[in-house]
């Protein structure tokens, strides 16, 4: 009752301010579970305001001079992005325990927010079907996705009708639809089963990707939004892979290519003229290369490539530095000095703990089924190799109390459980990406293998060459 008499109460500061007269909007919320005592609000990339919430959990915020279109919150690591238009007064409530599927708007302007983030939730449903479709024939694989996507436009046609929606919600979830669409095609040849891209490709149906002669590879209003950079990241993998297969030796093994990954980088150069665009897919395919990649030539060639095309100096200072941490953990380098806190709150040099075979592996709140995926993995390898230690780190970069509490409610926890004194500083130390990333260290506390994943096909043989040093 008493957030409904909080939205009442914000309402009335718009009762005069019709759609026509009103440059500004009110964003605001509860969050249940908090992880910060803030919230962070961005227009774009650029930092609105950091709004503090008060004794509730709860906060309001006056944007003015608002330009209709998308804004961000941030709260403790989640992002999520907001519709708002002039006049707009809208809240949220959300506990983080469970972050977009708990988002909830009331206020002006909650029915297409919420409508937006319902369709977010059921596109990451979809994924999983249309992942299992792939294994289709192309021209079946179409059949199901065009089905897909015409319920989806039967269903925003029945809501634009209901309530006389904006031109810019229209824009948007016609978008969504169409997104996703390009998105599932894009990722066909890569889902469908057999190492031989090459031949996928060939069989493919002359008008399959007949879409992109349409598209707009530049689009500044969708340049921050979620489905618009998944579709450019899929779409610029498979634009790379036709390329590829015409002039590689071979058409298996691609993501660890550098050759591939220079091509992807070759063809964001080439289609893409949005700078900010540009910089963040060239970024991206940097930063996941360097992370699979154990070769330092090929490594090299692509930051040289990197840095000769990014304007973006933060971005290229990260990927330097990120190179450099990988560097130092190469196998016969000593583990670097990183500090780390227990449930006890010591303060523990991490090299202070590694005494035997070890094995360091990381998770983060934002991936909530992956603490349980990776300690129920673990449970597994301790009982087949009870000489080896496992360590398990949170890397998030706020509330102690949350890990503490999370720890104490998760039966798969282990002894050896920790969390980073100085996150940021220590995943940059440790190059803690992906997440998955495992760290593999002899009992003298030398790296063996910087870049293990225990879920790979071939980790069980390194655990035993550990064991064996």
């Amino acid at each position: 009752m008493k957030i409904y008499l909080y939205i009442v109460c914000i309402a009335f500061a718009l009762i005069s301010c019709g759609t026509d007269s009103c440059n500004y909007a009110i964003l605001g919320g509860e969050i249940i579970n908090k992880n910060t005592d803030y919230v962070v609000l961005y227009d774009s990339e650029e930092v609105l305001d950091t709004v503090k919430l008060d004794g509730n959990n709860r906060f309001s915020y006056k944007i003015e001079g608002l330009t209709s279109g998308f804004y961000t919150f941030r709260h403790g690591g989640e992002i999520q992005m907001v519709l708002l238009e002039p006049g707009d007064s809208l809240m949220f409530r959300l506990n983080t325990f469970d972050f977009d599927e708990s988002l909830v708007y009331t206020g002006k302007g909650a029915k297409e927010n919420n409508y937006l983030i319902n369709d977010f939730l059921q596109s990451e449903k979809e994924e999983k079907q249309v992942f299992k479709l792939c294994q289709l024939k192309p021209e079946a694989f179409e059949a199901e996705i065009d089905s897909i996507r015409n319920k989806k436009l039967r269903k925003l046609k029945y809501y634009q009708e209901k309530h006389n929606t904006s031109e810019l919600f229209n824009k948007i979830a016609q978008a969504n639809i169409d997104y996703d669409y390009y998105s599932s095609k894009e990722v066909y040849p890569f889902v469908q089963y057999g190492r031989n891209k090459k031949k996928i490709i060939e069989a493919l149906p002359a008008d399959f990707y007949s879409y992109r002669k349409n598209l707009n590879y530049n689009d500044e209003f969708f340049k921050d939004y979620f489905n618009y950079n998944a579709f450019l990241k899929r779409s610029f993998n498979n634009i790379a892979l036709e390329t590829h297969v015409k002039h590689a030796k071979s058409p298996y093994e691609i993501w660890t290519n550098c050759c591939y990954n220079l091509d992807k980088m070759k063809a964001v150069d080439s289609l893409i003229k949005n700078k900010d665009i540009k910089n963040q897919l060239l970024y991206h395919y940097a930063m996941t290369f360097l992370s699979k990649s154990k070769k330092v030539d090929d490594n090299d060639k692509v930051i040289n490539y990197f840095l000769s095309k990014s304007t973006n100096e933060k971005h290229n200072d990260l990927i330097v530095a990120y190179n450099s941490s990988i560097n130092k953990l190469k196998p016969g380098e000593l583990f670097p000095d990183v500090h780390v806190r227990n449930l006890r709150n010591d303060l523990i040099n991490m090299n202070t703990i590694i005494n035997k075979p070890t094995v360091v592996y990381f998770w983060s709140h934002l991936y909530k089924d992956y603490f349980d995926t990776t300690h129920k993995r673990v449970k597994e390898l301790t009982k087949k190799y009870p000489e080896v230690e496992f360590i398990s780190v949170n890397i998030d970069d706020y509330s102690k109390e949350r890990w503490i509490s999370t720890i104490k409610n998760k039966r798969n926890a282990l002894q050896h459980e920790y969390i980073f004194e100085e996150p940021e500083m220590s995943r940059q130390k440790l190059a803690v990406y992906p997440l998955t990333k495992v760290i593999l260290v002899s009992d003298e506390n030398k790296i063996v293998n910087g870049h293990a994943n225990m879920f790979s096909n071939g980790f069980e043989e390194e655990i035993l060459g550990l064991l064996n040093l």
